[in-house]
């Protein structure tokens, strides 16, 4: 199985994914080993299930050492205090735009053998965590762009294409 990315305006991006119940599942290991491949492969720091057409809660995030899964991941508190990263995404090749988000997080989240755990992040690592969680619950960070910093005409040609694919 090979995995490619999908890109916006592909309706699996606007899907809120199931969680995985099954962790006995071969396949899981195998779809986590090629979620990672294909995350370096595209030069991504963050991976979502649904950005390689997956309808399941798992994200990929390279930690510093490396891509590690994170399975049904779930934030549990949040900072007031906001910051603000000119993000990109894989799915929407040439499109970047400033979005303010917390600045550090708390997550829960299960391992590829189901054991619970959790994590605090901050900096770009909690933005990355909570750009990879919109993924799993079918919002894309362009409904949070505050400036389009790249693709903004891009960005609106794809909308008319997605509105126009509805009717």
């Amino acid at each position: 199985m090979k995995l490619n990315i999908v890109t916006y305006p592909n309706k699996i991006l606007r899907t809120k994914l199931n969680k995985i119940q099954n962790f006995d599942d071969p396949q899981l290991k195998q779809i986590i080993k090629k979620m990672k491949i294909a995350m370096i492969k595209y030069d991504g720091i963050g991976l979502a299930a649904n950005q390689v057409g997956l309808n399941m809660r798992l994200i990929i995030v390279d930690m510093n050492n490396g891509p590690q899964a994170f399975i049904n991941p779930q934030i549990k508190n949040k900072s007031f205090l906001k910051q603000k990263f000119d993000e990109g995404c894989l799915s929407f090749p040439g499109i970047m735009g400033y979005v303010s988000r917390s600045k550090k997080i708390n997550l829960e989240y299960q391992d590829e053998n189901g054991n619970k755990k959790s994590l605090a992040a901050e900096k770009l690592m909690a933005t990355v965590f909570q750009h990879e969680l919109d993924h799993i619950n079918g919002i894309i960070f362009t409904d949070k762009i505050k400036k389009f910093t790249h693709g903004e005409d891009l960005f609106k040609k794809l909308q008319m294409k997605a509105q126009a694919d509805e009717k």
